[in-house]
């Protein structure tokens, strides 16, 4: 393993009916509160009228800040932000996704600095203070509602980086399954991409002697393999919705990552489409990251056939580990195609136009990538085979 040191203080508040605890959690930081959420589904679905009730039992002032887009621009960050500087806000509530946290993520640093949010994605200026926030959260997806990365789009430049800090971890998050049985076909479909996507980005990687993470990873991949077409198809089942929200959890709180250092490249490769093409997030990772694998697996194909043995029970028998890898790259496709996710850049009506464009932003001037350092060249080509 590679040294490592763990650290997690956001407080989980997991199962049905757990809103409640708003009550007492909020008040330990104040009660003058920021709302944050996104286009009107929390409305819709009622969880805005409960989050509301709570905020009112314990005689919050609340500032609200709706309108929060699926890549959170560093615009909607920044308005954020002068709204906690002009109301003298105490705590944040983030009620929504990822995006909605991400976003919340940003505000609570910008809150603290007189200049620009996107100095602190960029890394121009290390912030030192945050305002404190929590979560309700919606959306089985991300993670972001247990760790301390944050993606922010800044749409004027066609840019989208992920950043983070140890201060926006949330004081606490709230998770009940129940929120989640609105979320469509579509997103749910997209949540069980990404997170897939944050175990294998852990998975592939060259640190040494590290079976007990391995097998926390292929436990957790086979699950949503299980799990994930029953719930496609009985989107308010309690149960599924449950295995899922926990899985997304999981897939990116720090648990699985300790002692390794993974590849992240083909995050940065779908940002950077998405940042151009204003796409989902999880449908944009559909399509290229199983053309990642086939552009890296011969650099380590022992690591490639262990995950389609022990992930997708592939026989070894009588193979080469190379046609037992490229079996479970092919068989990571059909899984995602039989859930329909989308599989080709066509699907978005995306052509070559702006491939050259997008493969700079996600080189961004030097190689990305552990298994294997890619160059522009190697991202135009993944750009490619996913047309």
């Amino acid at each position: 393993m590679d040294n490592f040191t763990y650290w997690n203080p956001t407080k989980l508040i997991f199962g049905k009916g757990q809103i409640e605890k708003l009550k007492t959690e909020i008040p330990v930081h104040g009660k003058k509160v920021l709302l944050v959420y996104g286009g009107g589904s929390v409305k819709r679905n009622g969880l805005y009228d409960q989050v509301i009730a709570q905020l009112k039992e314990i005689e919050a002032t609340v500032v609200e800040l709706a309108g929060v887009e699926p890549n959170p621009r560093s615009t909607t960050a920044q308005k954020g932000a002068e709204l906690c500087k002009e109301h003298d806000i105490d705590f944040i509530l983030a009620v929504g996704g990822g995006s909605v946290i991400d976003c919340v993520k940003a505000i609570a640093v910008a809150a603290k600095y007189d200049g620009d949010v996107w100095d602190i994605v960029t890394r121009k200026f290390i912030p030192t203070e945050a305002l404190p926030f929590g979560t309700v959260l919606t959306l089985a997806a991300t993670g972001s509602e247990m760790n301390s990365g944050s993606v922010i789009t800044n749409w004027e430049t066609k840019e989208k980086k992920g950043w983070g800090s140890p201060l926006v971890f949330p004081k606490f998050s709230i998770l009940d399954p129940v929120n989640t049985y609105t979320v469509p076909k579509n997103q749910t479909i997209y949540g069980i991409v990404d997170m897939m996507c944050h175990v294998m980005e852990d998975y592939f990687h060259r640190s040494p002697n590290t079976p007990l993470q391995d097998k926390y990873s292929e436990s957790l991949l086979r699950t949503v393999i299980e799990v994930g077409p029953k719930l496609v198809n009985d989107l308010e089942n309690y149960e599924l919705r449950e295995t899922i929200l926990y899985c997304g959890t999981m897939a990116l709180n720090g648990t699985l990552r300790m002692g390794i250092t993974g590849d992240w490249a083909s995050h940065r490769i779908e940002h950077a489409v998405s940042a151009v093409y204003d796409i989902p997030h999880g449908g944009g990772l559909a399509i290229l990251y199983p053309n990642w694998m086939k552009h890296v697996a011969d650099e380590y194909i022992t690591r490639f056939a262990q995950f389609a043995e022990n992930v997708f029970h592939i026989s070894s028998e009588g193979k080469t580990e190379q046609e037992v890898a490229y079996e479970g790259i092919d068989a990571l496709r059909n899984f995602w195609n039989s859930i329909e996710a989308p599989s080709r850049l066509a699907d978005y009506d995306i052509d070559e136009e702006f491939i050259e464009t997008m493969a700079e932003k996600a080189a961004d001037s030097g190689g990305i990538g552990t298994i294997k350092k890619l160059t522009k060249e190697d991202i135009i080509d993944i750009y490619r085979n996913s047309l």
